[in-house]
């Protein structure tokens, strides 16, 4: 009962509380990075430095006044942001933040679960988010939100084929996918995937900017295009729910990449006995390290880069992305074979 019902609910609601604290934090890091790259101080009125922004933004959304367009489709128009927000949820579940550890004198995982379909699992279920994205774009009604909406299909069908064809490579190295596989994976064969699969790294990084619609590939929101793009007639709690869909999947894309190419919970170079005293801090700690410098250059690379041009955009996923995505798949294949 304890093992099979207890420690799994436990589990979910850690992790769950854990995510959307970290996603209402996300915003004042992004807006103080994005100030400090600007070489101004960001939000510094509500609380000591501005850390109580967060709460304040969250109360103004929950506060302010739900507005249903008089020509949308209203039950589509409320479903849209809750399938946006809960793909982006139900993928920690197979995410591990650590190996299997004694608590209390009893085995208890980092993690929700381990299924041998971890990978084929995230891959699936976050392809669903964009179906909000599309839904929304529909049922308002407006022009602006239906440009949006068909920008981000595009975009999904081009980003997605690279980033699933990279995946395999992936999967070809650690022979599993299985989340928890990999990471074992990298600790037996010595090696980060980051260092075995560089190409493999790159594209699955821009492939995640483009899938979770951040700069420079946030064309299904671009303000000075599409006025907010598809949550345009959206506003309080609504609104609210795109707004943390969107911060999940950041977080849910850095600790995929983290756990496929960075060795997930594993310290720096795991198998050498020199840098054993590196197991002197916690597993997750390394994970949370890791995933949140991935986090940090989600946010640069929003500061640094101007947004792409629709065509352009298009051009780098179907003539560039994907070619590459293709060649790096049969050299690893080819690899694969000679070593065997």
């Amino acid at each position: 009962m304890v093992d099979t019902l207890v420690i799994p609910l436990l589990k979910i609601v850690i992790v769950l509380n854990a995510t959307l604290v970290a996603v209402t934090y996300m915003v004042l890091l992004e807006r103080k990075v994005i100030a400090w790259a600007q070489s101004r101080l960001g939000p510094m009125r509500v609380g000591p430095y501005g850390i109580l922004q967060p709460v304040a933004d969250a109360v103004k959304l929950m506060i302010k006044e739900d507005i249903t367009p008089v020509r949308a489709d209203k039950w589509v128009f409320t479903a849209a942001p809750i399938i946006s927000m809960v793909p982006a949820l139900i993928v920690y579940a197979v995410i591990p933040f650590g190996p299997k550890i004694t608590l209390f004198g009893r085995q208890v995982s980092l993690y929700i679960t381990d299924i041998n379909v971890g990978l084929l699992y995230i891959v699936s279920v976050a392809s669903v988010g964009v179906y909000g994205i599309i839904l929304a774009g529909y049922a308002s009604n407006s022009k602006f939100p239906l440009l949006a909406s068909l920008r981000a299909s595009a975009q999904l069908i081009s980003y997605e084929v690279a980033v699933t064809l990279t995946l395999v490579s992936v999967i070809l190295m650690a022979g599993t996918l299985s989340m928890v596989g990999i990471v074992d994976a990298q600790y037996n064969q010595h090696v980060w995937y980051v260092i075995a699969q560089p190409v493999a790294f790159v594209l699955v990084l821009i492939g995640g900017l483009a899938e979770t619609n951040r700069a420079p590939f946030d064309l299904p929101e671009a303000e000075q295009e599409l006025t907010g793009g598809f949550h345009t007639e959206y506003s309080g709690m609504r609104f609210a729910l795109f707004f943390l869909a969107e911060y999940a999947n950041m977080i849910v894309v850095s600790s995929v990449v983290t756990t496929l190419f960075l060795g997930g919970w594993l310290p720096p170079f795991p198998n050498t006995p020199a840098l054993h005293f590196l197991y002197a801090i916690p597993s997750w700690i390394w994970f949370f390290l890791k995933s949140f410098f991935f986090l940090y250059v989600f946010i640069w690379v929003r500061a640094t880069l101007p947004r792409y041009r629709y065509d352009q955009l298009m051009r780098l996923g179907w003539k560039v992305l994907i070619p590459l995505a293709i060649l790096n798949l049969v050299v690893t294949g080819i690899v694969k074979v000679m070593l065997m």
